[in-house]
Protein backbone atom coordinates (compact mmCIF):
# COMPACT_ATOMS: atom_id res chain seq x y z
CA UNK A 1 0.00 0.00 0.00
CA UNK A 2 1.41 3.13 -1.12
CA UNK A 3 1.28 6.36 0.95
CA UNK A 4 2.05 9.82 0.11
CA UNK A 5 5.16 11.51 0.17
CA UNK A 6 5.12 13.63 3.73
CA UNK A 7 6.72 16.27 1.48
CA UNK A 8 3.72 17.06 -0.61
CA UNK A 9 1.05 16.34 1.49
CA UNK A 10 -1.50 18.65 2.86
CA UNK A 11 -0.11 20.48 6.27
CA UNK A 12 -2.41 18.75 9.10
CA UNK A 13 -4.86 21.57 10.22
CA UNK A 14 -3.35 21.63 13.99
CA UNK A 15 -0.03 22.75 12.40
CA UNK A 16 -1.75 24.99 9.92
CA UNK A 17 -3.42 26.62 13.15
CA UNK A 18 -0.25 26.82 15.40
CA UNK A 19 1.42 28.98 12.13
CA UNK A 20 -1.38 32.03 12.98
CA UNK A 21 0.11 33.65 16.57
CA UNK A 22 -3.45 34.75 17.11
CA UNK A 23 -5.01 31.56 17.67
CA UNK A 24 -4.21 31.05 21.35
CA UNK A 25 -5.81 34.61 22.41
CA UNK A 26 -8.64 33.62 20.23
CA UNK A 27 -8.82 30.81 22.76
CA UNK A 28 -9.09 33.20 25.58
CA UNK A 29 -11.38 34.86 24.05
CA UNK A 30 -14.26 32.44 23.71
CA UNK A 31 -13.30 30.70 27.05
CA UNK A 32 -13.84 34.16 29.15
CA UNK A 33 -16.93 35.37 26.97
CA UNK A 34 -18.30 32.02 27.43
CA UNK A 35 -17.57 32.26 31.54
CA UNK A 36 -18.83 36.22 31.93
CA UNK A 37 -21.91 34.96 28.86
CA UNK A 38 -22.65 32.89 32.60
CA UNK A 39 -21.98 34.42 35.71
CA UNK A 40 -23.02 37.84 34.31
CA UNK A 41 -26.68 38.73 33.17
CA UNK A 42 -26.38 41.92 31.17
CA UNK A 43 -22.67 40.92 29.89
CA UNK A 44 -24.86 39.58 26.56
CA UNK A 45 -27.36 42.49 26.60
CA UNK A 46 -26.94 45.52 24.13
CA UNK A 47 -25.88 48.13 26.43
CA UNK A 48 -23.59 45.14 28.43
CA UNK A 49 -21.93 44.49 24.50
CA UNK A 50 -21.40 48.18 24.07
CA UNK A 51 -19.99 48.63 27.02
CA UNK A 52 -17.24 45.98 26.94
CA UNK A 53 -16.56 47.15 23.28
CA UNK A 54 -16.13 50.25 24.12
CA UNK A 55 -13.99 49.65 26.82
CA UNK A 56 -11.67 47.49 24.67
CA UNK A 57 -11.68 49.62 21.48
CA UNK A 58 -8.95 52.48 22.43
CA UNK A 59 -7.00 49.73 24.39
CA UNK A 60 -7.10 47.97 21.18
CA UNK A 61 -5.91 50.74 18.86
CA UNK A 62 -2.84 51.25 20.99
CA UNK A 63 -2.57 47.45 21.54
CA UNK A 64 -2.17 46.93 17.75
CA UNK A 65 0.43 49.29 17.37
CA UNK A 66 2.69 48.44 20.25
CA UNK A 67 2.29 45.19 18.70
CA UNK A 68 3.89 45.99 15.28
CA UNK A 69 6.91 47.80 17.76
CA UNK A 70 7.05 44.47 19.56
CA UNK A 71 7.26 42.25 16.84
CA UNK A 72 9.83 44.61 15.33
CA UNK A 73 11.62 43.79 18.40
CA UNK A 74 11.42 46.96 20.56
CA UNK A 75 8.87 48.83 23.18
CA UNK A 76 7.89 52.37 23.31
CA UNK A 77 6.71 52.87 27.40
CA UNK A 78 5.74 56.50 26.18
CA UNK A 79 2.80 55.50 24.50
CA UNK A 80 0.42 55.61 27.40
CA UNK A 81 1.21 59.32 28.83
CA UNK A 82 1.29 60.09 24.29
CA UNK A 83 -2.48 59.68 24.35
CA UNK A 84 -2.18 62.80 27.13
CA UNK A 85 -0.44 64.55 25.22
CA UNK A 86 -2.02 65.23 22.36
CA UNK A 87 -4.75 65.25 24.04
CA UNK A 88 -3.47 68.37 25.84
CA UNK A 89 -1.84 69.85 22.54
CA UNK A 90 -4.90 69.90 20.86
CA UNK A 91 -7.30 71.27 23.88
CA UNK A 92 -4.64 74.02 24.77
CA UNK A 93 -5.18 74.97 21.22
CA UNK A 94 -8.39 75.01 20.30
CA UNK A 95 -9.66 76.37 24.13
CA UNK A 96 -6.88 78.95 24.55
CA UNK A 97 -5.18 79.68 21.39
CA UNK A 98 -9.26 79.63 19.51
CA UNK A 99 -7.45 78.13 16.63
CA UNK A 100 -10.12 75.54 15.19
CA UNK A 101 -10.54 72.04 16.40
CA UNK A 102 -8.96 70.68 12.98
CA UNK A 103 -6.19 72.48 12.63
CA UNK A 104 -5.41 71.81 16.25
CA UNK A 105 -5.46 67.85 15.72
CA UNK A 106 -3.36 68.46 12.81
CA UNK A 107 -0.55 70.08 14.74
CA UNK A 108 -1.07 68.03 17.64
CA UNK A 109 -0.69 64.73 15.35
CA UNK A 110 2.45 66.52 13.84
CA UNK A 111 4.26 66.56 17.67
CA UNK A 112 3.15 63.07 17.94
CA UNK A 113 5.02 62.03 14.82
CA UNK A 114 7.93 64.08 15.88
CA UNK A 115 8.07 63.06 19.31
CA UNK A 116 8.06 59.16 17.85
CA UNK A 117 10.39 60.00 15.15
CA UNK A 118 12.42 61.40 17.58
CA UNK A 119 12.29 57.92 19.77
CA UNK A 120 13.18 56.05 16.63
CA UNK A 121 15.95 58.03 15.77
CA UNK A 122 17.78 58.25 19.44
CA UNK A 123 17.34 54.44 19.78
CA UNK A 124 19.37 53.71 16.31
CA UNK A 125 21.29 56.45 16.74
CA UNK A 126 22.79 55.24 19.98
CA UNK A 127 22.18 51.86 20.24
CA UNK A 128 20.07 52.22 23.61
CA UNK A 129 17.68 49.86 24.57
CA UNK A 130 14.47 51.49 23.66
CA UNK A 131 12.87 50.32 27.07
CA UNK A 132 15.68 53.45 28.53
CA UNK A 133 15.14 55.71 25.48
CA UNK A 134 11.34 55.57 25.79
CA UNK A 135 10.82 55.93 29.43
CA UNK A 136 13.30 59.15 29.32
CA UNK A 137 10.58 60.20 27.17
CA UNK A 138 7.61 58.96 29.17
CA UNK A 139 9.31 61.07 32.12
CA UNK A 140 9.65 64.04 30.15
CA UNK A 141 6.33 64.13 28.54
CA UNK A 142 4.90 63.08 32.07
CA UNK A 143 6.41 66.98 33.50
CA UNK A 144 6.07 68.68 30.03
CA UNK A 145 2.36 68.36 30.82
CA UNK A 146 1.79 68.86 33.70
CA UNK A 147 4.41 72.22 33.87
CA UNK A 148 2.54 73.55 30.68
CA UNK A 149 -1.04 72.34 32.20
CA UNK A 150 -0.76 74.66 34.89
CA UNK A 151 1.11 77.30 32.98
CA UNK A 152 -1.48 78.06 31.13
CA UNK A 153 -4.75 77.23 32.89
CA UNK A 154 -3.40 77.21 36.48
CA UNK A 155 -4.64 73.70 37.03
CA UNK A 156 -4.22 70.27 35.72
CA UNK A 157 -6.66 70.04 33.68
CA UNK A 158 -8.06 71.56 30.02
CA UNK A 159 -11.74 72.10 29.73
CA UNK A 160 -14.07 73.40 27.37
CA UNK A 161 -13.77 71.66 24.07
CA UNK A 162 -17.61 71.79 23.42
CA UNK A 163 -17.86 75.56 22.53
CA UNK A 164 -14.90 75.86 20.16
CA UNK A 165 -14.84 76.16 16.74
CA UNK A 166 -14.83 72.71 14.40
CA UNK A 167 -16.15 70.91 17.57
CA UNK A 168 -19.26 69.41 15.80
CA UNK A 169 -17.58 67.88 12.84
CA UNK A 170 -14.46 66.69 14.24
CA UNK A 171 -16.75 64.96 17.29
CA UNK A 172 -18.19 63.30 14.69
CA UNK A 173 -15.63 61.67 13.32
CA UNK A 174 -13.99 60.73 16.22
CA UNK A 175 -16.55 60.69 19.27
CA UNK A 176 -19.85 60.20 17.87
CA UNK A 177 -21.84 56.61 18.38
CA UNK A 178 -23.76 54.42 15.50
CA UNK A 179 -27.35 53.12 16.61
CA UNK A 180 -27.37 49.72 16.16
CA UNK A 181 -30.87 47.93 17.46
CA UNK A 182 -31.51 51.33 19.82
CA UNK A 183 -28.06 50.72 21.32
CA UNK A 184 -25.60 53.54 20.64
CA UNK A 185 -22.13 52.04 19.56
CA UNK A 186 -19.14 54.42 19.73
CA UNK A 187 -17.51 55.21 16.73
CA UNK A 188 -14.22 54.02 18.53
CA UNK A 189 -15.26 50.66 17.67
CA UNK A 190 -14.95 51.02 14.25
CA UNK A 191 -11.56 52.65 14.30
CA UNK A 192 -10.39 50.18 16.56
CA UNK A 193 -11.42 47.07 13.83
CA UNK A 194 -10.53 49.52 10.86
CA UNK A 195 -6.94 49.91 12.63
CA UNK A 196 -6.64 46.42 13.18
CA UNK A 197 -7.40 45.58 9.83
CA UNK A 198 -4.81 47.81 8.25
CA UNK A 199 -2.17 47.08 10.81
CA UNK A 200 -3.33 43.28 10.27
CA UNK A 201 -2.77 43.55 5.69
CA UNK A 202 -0.01 45.84 6.30
CA UNK A 203 2.11 42.97 8.70
CA UNK A 204 1.24 39.88 6.76
CA UNK A 205 0.14 41.37 2.60
CA UNK A 206 3.58 44.08 1.97
CA UNK A 207 7.02 44.38 1.98
CA UNK A 208 7.24 46.52 5.48
CA UNK A 209 5.49 43.85 7.04
CA UNK A 210 8.47 41.56 5.96
CA UNK A 211 10.72 43.97 7.22
CA UNK A 212 9.09 44.38 10.60
CA UNK A 213 9.29 40.46 11.03
CA UNK A 214 13.10 40.73 9.76
CA UNK A 215 14.30 43.50 12.01
CA UNK A 216 12.75 41.81 14.72
CA UNK A 217 14.08 38.56 14.34
CA UNK A 218 17.80 39.61 13.96
CA UNK A 219 18.73 43.25 13.02
CA UNK A 220 22.06 42.57 12.23
CA UNK A 221 21.25 39.66 9.64
CA UNK A 222 18.58 42.25 8.09
CA UNK A 223 21.27 45.21 8.00
CA UNK A 224 23.46 42.26 6.08
CA UNK A 225 20.06 41.52 3.78
CA UNK A 226 19.25 45.00 2.79
CA UNK A 227 16.73 45.68 5.01
CA UNK A 228 16.40 49.32 5.82
CA UNK A 229 16.37 48.80 9.37
CA UNK A 230 16.91 52.22 10.68
CA UNK A 231 13.76 53.20 8.51
CA UNK A 232 12.13 50.41 9.36
CA UNK A 233 12.45 51.32 13.22
CA UNK A 234 11.70 55.04 12.85
CA UNK A 235 8.45 54.21 11.17
CA UNK A 236 7.28 51.30 13.89
CA UNK A 237 8.48 54.33 16.54
CA UNK A 238 5.90 56.75 14.34
CA UNK A 239 3.49 54.29 14.26
CA UNK A 240 2.77 53.90 18.02
CA UNK A 241 2.88 58.00 18.21
CA UNK A 242 0.48 58.19 15.54
CA UNK A 243 -2.17 55.58 17.66
CA UNK A 244 -1.46 57.90 20.53
CA UNK A 245 -2.80 60.85 18.68
CA UNK A 246 -5.96 58.86 17.94
CA UNK A 247 -6.85 57.47 20.99
CA UNK A 248 -6.23 61.26 22.36
CA UNK A 249 -8.41 62.36 19.70
CA UNK A 250 -11.00 60.09 20.78
CA UNK A 251 -10.83 61.13 24.26
CA UNK A 252 -10.59 64.83 24.33
CA UNK A 253 -13.32 65.21 21.57
CA UNK A 254 -15.76 62.79 23.59
CA UNK A 255 -15.32 63.43 27.00
CA UNK A 256 -13.86 67.62 26.50
CA UNK A 257 -11.68 67.50 29.25
CA UNK A 258 -8.63 66.22 29.64
CA UNK A 259 -6.13 65.84 33.18
CA UNK A 260 -2.50 66.18 33.24
CA UNK A 261 -1.64 62.97 34.14
CA UNK A 262 -4.37 60.93 31.78
CA UNK A 263 -2.05 57.67 30.23
CA UNK A 264 0.21 56.94 32.62
CA UNK A 265 0.62 53.29 33.45
CA UNK A 266 -1.60 52.47 30.68
CA UNK A 267 1.71 51.65 28.57
CA UNK A 268 1.67 48.21 30.14
CA UNK A 269 -1.75 47.08 29.63
CA UNK A 270 -1.13 47.99 26.16
CA UNK A 271 2.07 45.70 25.94
CA UNK A 272 -0.01 43.02 28.27
CA UNK A 273 -2.64 42.67 25.30
CA UNK A 274 0.19 42.52 22.69
CA UNK A 275 1.61 39.65 24.71
CA UNK A 276 -2.12 37.86 25.20
CA UNK A 277 -2.26 38.23 21.50
CA UNK A 278 0.67 36.02 20.35
CA UNK A 279 3.14 39.01 20.91
CA UNK A 280 6.66 37.88 22.19
CA UNK A 281 9.48 40.21 24.14
CA UNK A 282 12.01 38.79 22.36
CA UNK A 283 10.60 40.13 18.73
CA UNK A 284 10.02 38.64 15.31
CA UNK A 285 6.73 36.70 16.48
CA UNK A 286 3.56 38.05 16.89
CA UNK A 287 0.24 39.15 14.92
CA UNK A 288 -1.93 42.38 15.03
CA UNK A 289 -5.50 40.64 15.05
CA UNK A 290 -3.76 38.87 17.99
CA UNK A 291 -3.48 42.30 19.99
CA UNK A 292 -6.59 43.06 18.80
CA UNK A 293 -7.69 40.19 20.37
CA UNK A 294 -6.04 40.74 23.66
CA UNK A 295 -7.88 43.92 24.04
CA UNK A 296 -11.38 42.08 23.60
CA UNK A 297 -10.40 40.21 26.25
CA UNK A 298 -9.28 42.83 28.39
CA UNK A 299 -12.47 44.64 27.90
CA UNK A 300 -14.48 41.57 28.62
CA UNK A 301 -13.09 40.79 31.51
CA UNK A 302 -13.17 44.14 33.41
CA UNK A 303 -16.62 44.61 32.56
CA UNK A 304 -17.95 41.21 32.93
CA UNK A 305 -16.53 41.90 36.67
CA UNK A 306 -18.81 44.88 37.32
CA UNK A 307 -21.51 42.75 35.51
CA UNK A 308 -21.20 40.31 37.55
CA UNK A 309 -20.70 42.35 40.82
CA UNK A 310 -17.39 41.74 41.96
CA UNK A 311 -14.85 43.76 43.27
CA UNK A 312 -12.67 45.25 40.56
CA UNK A 313 -9.43 44.30 42.23
CA UNK A 314 -10.25 40.55 41.00
CA UNK A 315 -9.25 42.22 37.72
CA UNK A 316 -5.68 42.66 38.48
CA UNK A 317 -5.43 38.99 39.76
CA UNK A 318 -7.13 38.16 35.91
CA UNK A 319 -4.25 40.90 34.52
CA UNK A 320 -1.97 38.55 35.91
CA UNK A 321 -3.14 35.02 35.53
CA UNK A 322 -3.71 35.83 31.88
CA UNK A 323 -0.09 37.54 31.10
CA UNK A 324 1.87 34.10 32.82
CA UNK A 325 -0.45 32.17 30.63
CA UNK A 326 -0.05 33.70 27.64
CA UNK A 327 3.68 34.08 27.82
CA UNK A 328 3.75 30.15 28.41
CA UNK A 329 1.38 29.87 25.45
CA UNK A 330 2.97 31.67 23.41
CA UNK A 331 6.18 30.03 23.37
CA UNK A 332 4.67 27.02 23.18
CA UNK A 333 3.08 27.93 19.91
CA UNK A 334 6.63 30.07 18.61
CA UNK A 335 8.42 26.30 19.06
CA UNK A 336 5.86 24.11 17.49
CA UNK A 337 5.56 26.86 14.70
CA UNK A 338 9.48 27.05 13.89
CA UNK A 339 9.19 22.94 14.17
CA UNK A 340 6.44 22.61 11.26
CA UNK A 341 8.37 25.46 9.25
CA UNK A 342 11.07 23.04 9.13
Amino acid sequence: MMTADERVSSPRLLDRLVLRPEIGALIGAVVVFAFFTVVADQFLSGEGVATWLDDASTLGIMAVAVSLLMIGGEFDLSAGVMTASTSLVTAILATRAGLNVWLALLVSLVFALAVGAFNGWLVIRTGLPSFIVTLGTFLALQGLNLGVTKLVTGTVAVSGMRGTDGYASAGFVFASTVDIGGVAFQISILWWIGVAAAAAWLLVRTRFGNWVFAVGGSAQSSRAAGVPVARTKILLFMGTALAGWLVGSINILRFATVQANQGIGLEFQYIIAAVIGGCLLTGGFGSAVGAAIGALIFGMARQGIVFARWDNDWFMLFLGVMLLAAVLVNNAFRRRAERVRR
